[in-house]
């Protein structure tokens, strides 16, 4: 197991560097090409998107910049300088007082950003390569507001999570970061944790007043951003958009090596589907190919594969099964996930719901329910530390004679425990969609990107919630009405097809899947790419962000 390790990191850095080469390569070839222009700017803001590696969605805001600048719309890069005093990607859930990593962040984004002008000189040595183009890059580094510090000193976390300075809600606009980073919702409020949230606040205020600054020496005709729910894009995003700013997010898409740029927000996956489009044959037998291998858990999301070696139901779970008048199974979420602000509007958070569904549980004997969590609770580097396990073990859900709980090691097929169900039961989980497309009943308890358009049950008070339920539980059959299995088969199609933009004829999966690394092109080819000419379109011309059919 060393070795091994020990193999994998010399060849993930070797494998690093040899990908820096080929950027700095490409990056100084698009300033030497790059045409002059007079035109207002499209600003790029990176401070959250990878450390020492190139990440997906830096990927994206590369090659999309490039796109720009060859296609004579200068560009101005907003990047990080050592200009938080903890952020995000940096910060060490078990010390929060060690010292971020900025020297291998600001190395790996002076690659990117090889052959641009510079508003430092003084850290960052003019290379020769450097050509007089309009585009350039504006460094931000940190200055703390003692002002701000001591006001903050003396706060509890309650009052630090509603903060407010000069009208802007720093407070809020760090806590989706926060609760990321220590991979809980309920925070704890200890001195470790205050500390965070204290420096979080601060650097938001220090990026919010040099980007302020910075806007106004660059007026610029749009913002692009990282997801926006971690503090720098979010408040970069709130201090572009209380100026009238476009700002658009990226993310990563639903297919492999695929990008979603949205003027919403990217984690609540805005799509408009026009009300009149319906699918024909060969749109139906491209979705339902795309389902057939995901049925077999043969798919990936942002490089990781979840379902390797996906297992139908076993003989004692049948037999279990047998002894009960119905089947309901009740999926979760990663509670720290950035889709989770979106999905709290009925509940506070997910456990809140699950405690309500525990009562019901208790009430009805006569019904096996399966609580599945979510296989993204344990990933590497990645796993959460406030669980679906923890709560079962908490509420002694466990103990319970009618209850299965299938844990995150698990790979046994949602879908097969889906078409032996009464009804399904999630919170926002994307497995409600594909349970609308299969015909289930599906009772939804959480803001999900699917319940923009109707595809699910998903009743808007606790109270209805609870009555929902009980009324699922009682009756003989469920009546699901037709549209939702329309509507969520058009949503999915969009989600897939449309919104998805491709990049892999640019990017492939590093060593570490969950990073990148930039393919042979030649930048002709960016002027051809569907997906490039797709967001200069969005950005420029106030477009959909959509691939054409």
């Amino acid at each position: 197991m060393i070795k091994e390790f020990f193999t994998q990191r010399i060849k993930r850095g070797l494998v690093r560097r040899f990908n820096n080469l080929k950027i700095a390569s490409i990056a100084r070839e698009v300033s030497r090409k790059e045409p002059q222009s007079n035109g207002a700017p499209v600003v790029f803001f990176k401070a959250s998107t990878g450390i020492d590696d190139l990440s997906w969605n830096s990927g994206f805001h590369l090659l999309a910049s490039w796109a720009f600048r060859l296609q004579g719309i200068p560009v101005v890069y907003f990047a990080c300088n050592s200009g938080m005093s903890h952020c995000v990607l940096g910060t060490n859930r078990g010390d929060p007082h060690k010292e971020m990593p900025c020297k291998s962040c600001v190395y790996q984004s002076k690659t990117l950003y090889t052959g641009l002008r510079s508003n430092d000189f003084s850290r960052y040595h003019k290379e020769a390569t450097e050509v007089a183009t309009t585009s350039h890059i504006n460094w931000f580094d940190f200055q703390s507001d003692l002002q701000l510090a001591s006001c903050l000193s003396q706060l509890s976390l309650q009052d630090l999570m509603t903060f407010e300075w000069q009208t802007i809600p720093l407070g809020a606009l760090c806590l989706p970061g926060l609760r990321w980073v220590l991979r809980i919702h309920h925070l704890n409020d200890d001195e470790n944790t205050r500390y965070l949230l204290r420096e979080y606040i601060l650097s938001a205020w220090n990026v919010a007043q040099k980007f302020s600054k910075f806007l106004d020496e660059t007026n610029p005709r749009a913002v692009v951003v990282f997801n926006g729910q971690f503090f720098p894009e979010a408040t970069a995003r709130w201090v572009a958009q209380k100026r009238g700013l476009r700002v658009i997010t990226h993310e990563v898409g639903l297919q492999p090596a695929s990008a979603y740029f949205t003027d919403g927000e990217a984690t609540a996956y805005p799509i408009r589907i026009p009300d009149e489009f319906e699918m024909n044959t060969e749109q139906n037998a491209k979705l339902d190919a795309y389902l057939a291998k995901r049925f077999q858990g043969d798919f990936t999301m942002a490089g990781i594969r979840f379902w390797a070696d996906m297992k139908g139901l076993d003989e004692s779970f049948l037999k279990k099964a047998a002894g009960f008048k119905q089947i309901v199974p009740i999926f979760t979420n990663v509670i720290f996930d950035t889709s989770q602000p979106h999905a709290n509007t009925v509940f506070e958070d997910m456990f809140d719901w699950l405690d309500l569904v525990l009562e019901e549980i208790r009430s009805h004997p006569e019904t096996l329910f399966v609580i599945r969590a979510h296989p993204d609770e344990l990933r590497v580097r990645k796993s959460s530390r406030e669980t679906v396990e923890g709560w079962v073990a908490s509420r002694g859900v466990d103990k319970e004679a009618n209850v299965v709980f299938v844990s995150p090691r698990e790979s046994l097929s949602s879908y097969e425990l889906i078409q032996k169900s009464k009804f399904v039961m999630v919170y926002n989980s994307t497995i409600g969609l594909e349970a609308s497309i299969m015909g289930a009943a599906v009772l939804c308890a959480g803001k999900a990107r699917f319940t923009q358009y109707p595809t699910v049950f998903f009743p808007q008070t606790i109270k209805d919630v609870r009555r929902k339920m009980k009324e699922f539980l009682a009756a003989d059959s469920l009546d699901v009405p037709l549209e939702f299995k329309r509507n969520a088969r058009r949503f999915l199609y969009y989600q897939l097809f449309r919104t998805s933009l491709p990049f892999g004829e640019f990017l492939e999966p590093s060593v570490r899947t969950t990073q990148a690394r930039l393919k042979p092109f030649e930048l002709e080819e960016l002027a051809r790419s569907e997906s490039l000419k797709v967001i200069l379109s969005g950005v420029l011309e106030g477009g959909d962000f959509l691939l054409k059919e």
